[in-house]
């Protein structure tokens, strides 16, 4: 059999369950952390509930992955994941979903690692979304998760201080709502409405203009100059707020 012929015979099974994203559809990707606890509390032992070391690997990744040739014009991060917003003219691969899957998390997998010393993986999944109402909805559910896993790591962490084993603690949290969460830690001296946003509400990265002095040899003096980088924001809003601010991307010409 002529190779060509081979070629299309074998190459349909390999693309037989491939996906692409149309074009009228926009792209989300969320990344996930593989058995993280594992990596951070036994093997890393980071502080907790939560430490700048780690937090600052996480947007490092993200900075990493709105580098890697993809049109990304907002990441967002929070715990052991990351939300990537892509620019509306995005096709790289033909917005093929397998492409798009292997390629970031093969590079978060890869920076990640390589910051940590450490063999670190993560998952990759494709979320298309019909409008820009599912978009601003996606990240503020996304936020949601972020400020309900911090109340609940705050509290877990402070039974466990107090000598409580990891099966009390848990059971003492079970099924009990907001109020009785932040009543006990306002027992416990915290106030946790009063920790730092990006704990409650994950880190918004996305590329900024910004101003630096340079030198112009020719005319021999300093000039002004303008460049795009990458901007960590540690002081996302919450709610409806962050809807509009996520939104504000989508206009943004890539």
């Amino acid at each position: 059999m002529h190779f060509d012929d081979f070629d299309k015979e074998m190459r349909k099974y390999e693309e037989s369950i491939d996906q692409y994203i149309p074009e009228d559809k926009y792209i989300v990707v969320r990344l996930d952390g593989r058995s993280f606890t594992r990596l951070t509390k036994r093997v890393c032992k980071f502080k907790v509930p939560f430490d700048e070391k780690f937090r600052d690997l996480m947007t490092d990744t993200v900075k990493s992955l709105m580098e890697s040739g993809f049109k990304i014009v907002y990441g967002y991060t929070e715990s052991d994941e990351i939300s990537l917003l892509f620019h509306p003219s995005e096709d790289t691969f033909s917005r093929k979903v397998r492409k798009i899957n292997t390629t970031l998390a093969g590079e978060a997998s890869a920076a990640f690692s390589l910051n940590i010393g450490q063999i670190a993986t993560f998952d990759s999944r494709v979320v298309p979304l019909p409008d820009k109402k599912r978009v601003g909805d996606y990240f503020r559910w996304r936020q949601e998760d972020s400020l309900r896993n911090a109340l609940q790591g705050y509290c877990y962490w402070t039974l466990r201080d107090e000598g409580k084993t990891a099966s009390q603690a848990s059971r003492i949290l079970n099924r009990k709502g907001v109020k009785f969460k932040k009543d006990l830690l306002a027992e416990k001296g915290i106030d946790f409405d009063s920790v730092p946003n990006w704990q409650r509400y994950g880190c918004g990265i996305y590329f900024k203009e910004i101003e630096r002095e340079g030198f112009n040899p020719i005319k021999n003096e300093k000039v002004i100059a303008k460049r795009r980088e990458l901007f960590v924001d540690y002081e996302i809003p919450y709610g409806v707020e962050y809807k509009d601010y996520v939104l504000e991307f989508l206009e943004d010409d890539v």
